[in-house]
Formats: C-alpha cells, structure tokens, sequence
C-alpha cells in the first residue's frame, strides 16, 4: 500500500508501529470480540495496557501531544479497524467522549476525567442519538432544567456507543431555548441503561434513560446554549477519523481478495490475471489510495484548523466509507463462493462496512452539507 509515500513524522510512524503491536496482542480473540455486543475483557485490557490513549487528550493532562492531533488518531485507527472492529471503537470513544471536556470543560473537570482517559482506566461515551432524533440532532427532546445550583435531566438516548460500560456520557440537551452539554457520570442516581437492538456488525450499544437525573451545575461543559459548536468541534476532528477507519477495512477486505485469487487457478491461470477478476482488484486499490490521500490531508489540515474543517472531514468521511462498502462488495465478488463463508475475515468485513456510512453523518446528511458549501464557493 503507499502509506510509506508520506511524508509522516516519527511520531506519526511511532503511532503506527504501537496500533500493529496493539492489534496484534489481541488479533487471537479479534472474531470473538467482534461478535460480541458487551466489553471484551481481552480487548479492553489490551487497550489499557498501550499507550495509545495518550492521543485522546491533550498533553497538560497525560496526553501525547499539546492537541488532539488527528492523522495520528486516522493512523492508528487504520491499523486497529483492520484487525478489530471493537478495539478501533473503543479505542476511538475515549476521543469522542472526552473531547468536548478537553476543549471547554474547566480545570476540575479536565483534572478529574482526561488523565483516566488518557491511562485508557476508564472508557468515554458521547450521547446525542435519540429515538427520535438521529442525523436531526436539533430534534431531541432530553432536557436539563437548573433548579438550586442543579441540573434535573429527562429524556432519553438510544444507540450509544459504550453504554454500560463508559465512566460518563458527555450528554446534549435542550436547556432552555438553546443546547448545553451536560457531563453524567454513570453512577447518577436516576440514569438507567438498555440494550439497543443488536446490529448486523455487533458493537457495544446502548439506550439511556434519564429519569429525574440530578447533577450540580458545575457537570456542565461550557456555557447553557452553546452546545451545538462544540458538538461540530468534536465532528471537525473526528469524522475524519471514521474515514481512517474505512482505509484500514478496506486494506484488510483488499488483502484478502488478492491472497485467495492469486493461488486460486480457474481456466489455467491465477485469478488475479483473469480481466474482470483483475479490474475489481484494480479499482478496489483505486478506491483504498484515493480514500488515504484525501483522508491524510484532511487531517492534516483538522490538526491546523479543526474549526473550519468540518466540511473536508465531511469530504473524508463520506468518499471513504462510501468507497470502502464498494471495495469489500467487488472483494467478495472476486472471491467467488469463498467470499460468502460465514464467519470468514471478508464475510466480518461486508457487514462492517455498511454501518460506516450511516453512523458520525449519514451519507445523505453529508451531501447536504458538502452541497451548500459547494454553492456557496461558486457564487
């Protein structure tokens, strides 16, 4: 693949050598984990063990760097995606979770929570999705009303990532006429938890019901009403991120394909050299390095300037999901009858790749959005 044709910093290819030796400690269990809807304890342990939480968070409170940087977040969740599915989304809560607390929360807040994300001692949740209200955010109907230096939250959130397991949930709500984010930690009095219904590449979800949650004001993170810049903060900085996991599910999908058709013979000759069989192969590559050119440079950029790019994290997110679900559908057409096994490295793979382009902005969603920017740029 043509990772080696960046120009990337030794950081960034420290980064890269700690994911491999992270996925391959745990690449044994990686099927089992994969399938599983609750916490793996191998995964997890593994990850705590790495130091690869270090990247969520800033350096004045155990992180690796001053900011968040995001090629090394695309770096790393590349290689973990292409091994675990689970490990690359437990991984990459502890930065969505906890972003929004590294970016306005204050000095007590930072101190308390980042540094045991950091340590990976504790997991992070981010909960916007509601029953009603998913690419719609301004839809939800949670709310948080102060009462005597406390915050009282009803509602509910469903689909969320780590749910039963995260330390906290950095939850929006509607307080008042605007949106605030709220800190929960997961032992408030009031907050119960469901399973969500069980998706086609299984992951650790779960419903959150808020039932007279009662927190002090202070778990408030940032002004009342100002939530939705800080949700577009976190989005900026780690939608591009899905797309760096999108190139290591198709690196993965693409590696299998050429493994089975290059010692698979039909019609006297290696697959590989048969014409279709090759243009699917050839496109699928296609599609991987453009996917890691624009994926790289959008984060490169995010790390510059995360404010104004949420729209070429959009771009990253959107051309790389999109073309991972054509990479892995062209993998298992090349594979034959053998692309279709149960239980097999490409079969995992088919089905994680669709709810890529659903979750972090729908495709559809991010049209929307990439169009009227697109209009605005042409006036």
């Amino acid at each position: 693949m043509f990772t080696e044709f960046f120009d990337l910093t030794q950081s960034h290819k420290d980064v890269i050598a700690e994911a491999q030796a992270l996925a391959s400690s745990v690449e044994a269990v990686a099927m089992e984990a994969d399938e599983s809807s609750t916490l793996h304890p191998v995964v997890a342990e593994a990850l705590q063990a790495s130091a690869l939480g270090d990247l969520m968070v800033p350096a004045g409170y155990g992180g690796r760097f001053e900011q968040v940087d995001p090629l090394a977040v695309c770096l790393a969740r590349e290689v973990l995606m292409k091994t675990s599915s689970h490990l690359d989304s437990l991984f990459a809560l502890q930065g969505i979770g906890s972003y929004a607390i590294a970016r306005i929360g204050t000095d007590e807040q930072c101190a308390e929570w980042l540094p045991r994300v950091a340590s990976c001692e504790i997991f992070a949740a981010l909960a916007l999705t509601e029953p009603v209200a998913g690419s719609d955010l301004k839809g939800i109907t949670t709310t948080a009303v102060g009462c005597n230096g406390e915050l009282v939250i009803n509602g509910a959130k469903s689909f969320i990532s780590n749910a039963g397991f995260a330390a906290f949930y950095t939850t929006l709500v509607r307080e008042g006429d605007g949106y605030s984010l709220v800190l929960v930690p997961a032992d408030a009095t009031g907050l119960t938890i469901s399973p969500s219904p069980e998706i086609i590449a299984p992951h650790v979800l779960g419903d959150l019901h808020f039932d007279d949650v009662v927190v002090p004001t202070s778990c408030r993170l940032g002004e009342p009403g100002a939530a939705f810049g800080h949700v577009l903060a976190t989005l900026a900085v780690f939608r591009v991120s899905v797309a760096g996991a999108a190139i290591g599910l198709m690196e993965g999908a693409l590696e299998e394909a050429v493994r089975h058709t290059r010692e698979r013979e039909q019609f006297g000759r290696p697959l590989a050299s048969v014409g279709p069989v090759a243009a699917l192969l050839a496109d699928s590559w296609a599609d991987l390095e453009s996917a890691r050119f624009l994926t790289y440079q959008t984060a490169l950029m995010a790390a510059h300037d995360p404010a104004s790019t949420l729209d070429c994290s959009s771009l990253a997110k959107l051309h790389a999901t999109e073309a991972a679900g054509r990479v892995v559908d062209r993998c298992v057409q090349s594979m034959g009858r053998w692309g279709l096994i149960r239980g097999s490295k490409i079969e995992k793979y088919y089905r994680q790749a669709r709810p890529m382009r659903v979750y972090e902005g729908a495709s559809e969603v991010l049209r929307l959005g990439i169009a009227a920017r697109l209009a605005r740029e042409v006036e």
